[in-house]
């Protein structure tokens, strides 16, 4: 994996900060107010569900990596992987639409990815009210699966990363590129969540994720 790719796969989920405000922020404000130990720092508790939320991503891209590196191995190795890139650009053109408000087209692939959040649910909801650091950990280990097209999206991208190492890597970059908002959400939900909603902050986002959609197109054609 190439510095930019991993540097741009953190970009990534910076950028995607006003979707992940939507999707998350609910849970990271929920977290703090149903902490149960008054005397412990909230940010304990959102650095604890947000690594637990890292790891489900790097496990989700080994597995995306591994599987793509499979594909690869029975089909022309270049084509497969060039085919899985433009279907990953694609993916990034819809998601800049949907966070921009222009499309909605992603959200049906959200809602499908609900049939296994439906049973993954009520196992986080076992770690509420939040007693224990491990607790948020383990929480945020199982909301790292909820449907998100954000996460779908690299995730195809890690499908065109050629091994499970490389999209481990590539999923542990976007991660770490959600942290910031995530938790900014923590602490300071309601003027984050304000700001976040505007419209010409979605639509820069938005913006900015397509133009990396058609960099990512441009270097597949190079």
């Amino acid at each position: 994996m190439t510095e930019f790719t991993f540097f741009a796969a953190i970009a990534v989920g910076f950028l995607g900060g006003t979707h992940c405000v939507g999707m998350c922020g609910g849970i990271v404000s929920a977290l703090s107010l149903s902490i149960d130990q008054p005397k412990k720092t909230p940010l304990s508790f959102l650095l604890a569900y947000n690594v637990g939320r890292i790891i489900s991503y790097v496990i989700a891209g080994a597995i995306a990596g591994g599987l793509g590196a499979l594909l690869a191995a029975n089909s022309s190795l270049h084509s497969a992987q060039t085919g899985l890139s433009i279907v990953a650009a694609g993916f990034m053109f819809l998601m800049g639409l949907y966070i921009a408000g222009w499309s909605s087209v992603l959200s049906k692939v959200e809602k499908a990815g609900g049939v296994i959040w439906r049973q993954l649910e009520p196992l986080g909801r076992r770690f509420l009210p939040v007693k224990q650091t491990d607790h948020a950990l383990w929480l945020g280990m199982v909301w790292g699966w909820l449907p998100c097209g954000l996460v779908y999206s690299v995730l195809i991208w890690s499908l065109s990363a050629g091994s499970a190492t490389e999209g481990m890597w590539l999923m542990l970059g976007f991660g770490l590129g959600t942290l910031p908002n995530l938790l900014a959400m923590g602490v300071a939900a309601q003027q984050l969540k304000q700001w976040m909603h505007k419209s010409w902050v979605k639509q820069s986002a938005g913006v900015l994720l397509i133009t990396f959609a058609f960099i990512q197109l441009a270097r597949l054609i190079q």
